[in-house]
C-alpha cells in the first residue's frame, strides 16, 4: 500500500452522491483500486508509488509536470513515484478507472541486474494495448485475491513495458531461451490440476528466477505462466461441466476463488459465459452427419 497516508490515499472534497473508491484486496507492495468521479476528485499530491491504471468511462483530468492531461476510455495512465498531479471530471459526464499503485523496489526487483535506474515514462496518457493487457492480469478480478504467480508475471511485463518506455533504461540484451527448462515448467503446469502454484515452486523446477522464467516462457510459448495455469484450470472447468458438475463445484475443483472468478476467465478466453457454453452442449450420436465442405 502506498505509504501517503493509508487508505487516504489523496484527499477528497466536494464529494458527489456518485463517487466512490473501491479497493481490491492488495499484496505487499501492491494497492489496487477503482474509483468514479462526477466533478473534483483530488487535491495536488503525490505518492512515493507508480500509479498506473486506465479510464473505464468518461475524460479523466488531472495537472501532470505542468500539463493538463485528458484520459479518454482505454487510455492507460503512467504516474511516476513522487510527481505531483491531482483529477477531476473533464466531462459533465464524470469519469471512472482502476489504477493500481506500485512501490518501485518491485519493478526494480523485476527488471534485476539489468535495470540502470528507474523507468520514468514521458507521456503519461498514452493509448497502449500491451500494457492494458497487463494490468488487465491484476485489475480485471478486482475483487479477487492477487496470487503470487500472478504477481510475478504481471510484474515482469509491467517492468518490461516501463522499459520500453524510457530508452535511457534499456535493459541489456538478453541470451536465448532456456526451453527445456520451459518444458519442464509447462510439464508441471499441466499436471497440477486445481492444486495451489507457487513462484518458489517453479523457479525450482526451472533453476530461473520468476522474473526470467516468465519473460522466457512467454518467449517460447507465447503467453505467461500464470495465463497458461488459467487455461489448464478452463480444461478442467470443460470437463466437469461435461460430466455434469455444477458450475460452483467445477470453478472450486479446478482452483479458482469462485464461480464469478472462473466465469470471468471463462468468458475471456471463450466469449460466452460457462451457463451459455454448457446449454449449447449437444451430445455427438453416431446418426449425426457433422457439416463438411462441398
Amino acid at each position: 500500500m502506498p505509504k501517503t497516508g493509508g487508505r487516504r490515499l489523496e484527499r477528497l472534497c466536494a464529494v458527489s452522491s456518485g463517487d466512490y473508491i473501491r479497493f481490491g484486496p492488495g499484496r505487499p507492495g501492491l494497492e489496487r483500486i477503482e474509483a468514479r468521479f462526477a466533478g473534483h476528485a483530488y487535491d495536488p499530491h503525490r505518492h512515493d508509488t507508480y500509479a498506473i491504471g486506465y479510464t473505464l468511462s468518461g475524460v479523466q483530468t488531472f495537472d501532470y509536470r505542468g500539463v493538463s492531461r485528458d484520459s479518454l476510455p482505454g487510455d492507460t495512465i503512467v504516474i511516476h513515484p513522487d510527481e505531483v498531479h491531482d483529477g477531476r471530471a473533464g466531462s459533465q459526464a464524470g469519469f471512472c478507472y482502476r489504477m493500481v499503485y506500485v512501490e518501485p523496489s518491485l519493478v526494480m526487483a523485476a527488471l534485476g541486474e539489468s535495470a540502470r535506474a528507474l523507468p520514468f515514462s514521458r507521456n503519461a496518457v498514452q493509448r497502449d494495448e500491451q500494457l492494458i493487457g497487463v494490468l488487465r492480469m491484476v485489475l480485471d478480478d478486482l475483487y479477487n485475491e492477487v496470487d503470487e504467480l500472478q504477481m510475478s508475471c504481471f510484474l515482469a511485463g509491467l517492468a518490461d513495458l516501463l522499459s520500453a518506455r524510457d530508452p535511457s533504461t534499456a535493459l541489456r540484451q538478453r541470451r536465448g531461451t532456456a526451453k527445456k527448462a520451459i518444458w519442464r515448467i509447462a510439464d508441471f503446469l499441466n499436471k497440477c490440476g486445481g492444486d495451489p502454484v507457487r513462484s518458489a515452486d517453479l523457479e525450482a523446477i526451472a533453476g530461473l528466477d520468476r522474473f526470467t522464467l516468465a519473460r522466457q516462457f512467454r518467449a517460447t510459448l507465447g503467453t505467461s505462466p500464470y495465463r497458461y495455469l488459467i487455461m489448464r484450470r478452463l480444461d478442467i472447468v470443460r470437463q466437469l461441466i461435461r460430466e455434469g458438475a455444477s458450475l460452483v463445484d467445477a470453478a472450486v475443483d479446478a482452483g479458482f476463488a469462485d464461480q464469478s472468478h472462473m466465469t470471468r476467465h471463462f468468458k475471456q478466453a471463450y466469449g460466452l459465459s460457462p451457463g451459455l457454453w454448457r446449454r449449447l452442449l449437444r451430445p455427438c450420436s453416431g446418426g449425426d452427419r457433422l457439416s463438411t465442405l462441398e
